[in-house]
């Protein structure tokens, strides 16, 4: 039997750029009638432009004689993307304060508080196809993509949609260096829409941790390639204590699940009313199993930090300099808390702590932390003195 290859261009759907060339002579499938053939031929050189249409080339050996053929097409499409959404509900757990033992990641004891965890991803398809009962798998991770030649048009979203489904959320597993989540049930995606999908079930009373921490430095100040001589460098201060949540994605806590890079918004109960009330909200990188997530959620009303240059002396013979510290922490709650005092030692790397008012921890190389326990309606009062040799 005689075979030949041919090559044939493909129509499949719509995309949202302005268009392509055709490169050769073409027929146009409409996509509002599968199978039926548009008026218009488009020519290779002619200039004309194919509005808004992905084109396909598909090579297969085939046999010559008039016969019905199967064929499988795979293409990447534009415009559908994803992204992970998660629903805190935070709880207080007694009276437990931070116990200032941070590590990188991880700001005070385990359990010291209690969070309800809800995880939805949010598909938003633009691609100008609605794809009924589609198998939906999903990719996280850092995935390299090359630049697209042109970006999509805006286009109207139409409202979003959750889906309440009670069948099988996703099933995870590692796949080559990333995460795959795969649907357990087909799905429809509406064109120009964005849906909503459980990503796993609510975690309950996933232990975490709360913290005050105080950075009294002005932000821009870490350090650069000599030593700062200058006296007033860097003595700007900045008067917030920030609150951070914390808690550590593993089996033992109730959680373990890769969770995708997304947005977490955090909530409070209002037992006054029965009302969730929205407290906080950040954004989270890939987190793998058993490591630790980290929450930023607003400053503190009622705890106010003040940090001061109490004095400065400099031998620029002898190579060394001297910073007096003083930082005033006033607590205006009806409770004791704990605050996390992090100082940058930004002037240079060689540095050492020869005077202070109470004992601290070493983060990294040029970062210390100070716990400081704060009665309520009271005010503590931290000094340090460092001294830097070059």
């Amino acid at each position: 039997m005689q075979r030949r290859k041919i090559s044939i261009l493909i129509c499949l759907l719509p995309l949202l750029s302005q268009g392509a060339y055709a490169s050769e002579a073409l027929t146009i499938y409409s996509s509002a009638q599968p199978g039926g053939v548009s008026s218009e031929q488009y020519r290779p050189g002619s200039g004309a432009v194919v509005p808004g249409y992905a084109l396909i080339r598909v090579e297969r050996d085939i046999a010559l004689k008039a016969a019905t053929h199967q064929t499988r097409v795979a293409y990447q499409t534009g415009g559908i993307t994803w992204w992970a959404d998660y629903n805190f509900t935070y709880t207080e757990a007694g009276a437990t304060e931070a116990n200032g033992k941070a590590g990188a990641g991880s700001i005070g004891k385990q359990g010291a508080c209690k969070l309800d965890v809800a995880a939805w991803v949010s598909i938003l398809n633009q691609s100008g196809a609605a794809y009924s009962e589609a198998r939906l798998k999903l990719i996280a991770g850092d995935v390299q993509r090359a630049p697209q030649p042109r970006p999509p048009a805006p286009m109207e979203l139409r409202a979003m949609a959750k889906s309440a489904d009670a069948q099988a959320g996703f099933e995870e597993k590692a796949f080559f260096e990333y995460h795959l989540y795969t649907l357990g049930f087909p799905t429809t995606l509406p064109d120009n829409s964005t849906k909503q999908l459980a990503l796993f079930p609510t975690a309950h009373a996933v232990g975490c941790q709360k913290a005050l921490v105080y950075l009294g430095q002005a932000p821009g100040f870490r350090g650069y390639g000599a030593p700062l001589t200058e006296r007033g460098f860097g003595v700007q201060g900045n008067t917030k204590v920030d609150v951070y949540l914390s808690f550590r994605n593993s089996p033992d806590n109730r959680m373990g699940m890769p969770l995708p890079a997304g947005r977490i918004r955090v909530s409070k109960l209002d037992t006054a009313g029965n009302s969730l009330e929205f407290i906080g909200e950040d954004v989270i990188r890939h987190t793998a199993k058993d490591e630790s997530v980290l929450i930023k959620l607003g400053a503190a009303f009622d705890v106010v930090g003040e940090r001061k240059q109490m004095d400065f002396r400099i031998d620029t013979n002898g190579k060394w300099m001297e910073e007096d510290i003083e930082i005033k922490l006033r607590n205006r709650k009806e409770e004791a808390v704990t605050v996390l005092v992090r100082e940058n030692l930004y002037r240079w790397t060689n540095w050492s702590i020869i005077k202070k008012s109470q004992d601290f921890d070493k983060q990294d190389a040029r970062t210390i932390q100070f716990p400081v326990r704060i009665a309520k309606g009271n005010e503590a009062t931290l000094r340090y003195t460092v001294r830097y040799t070059w």
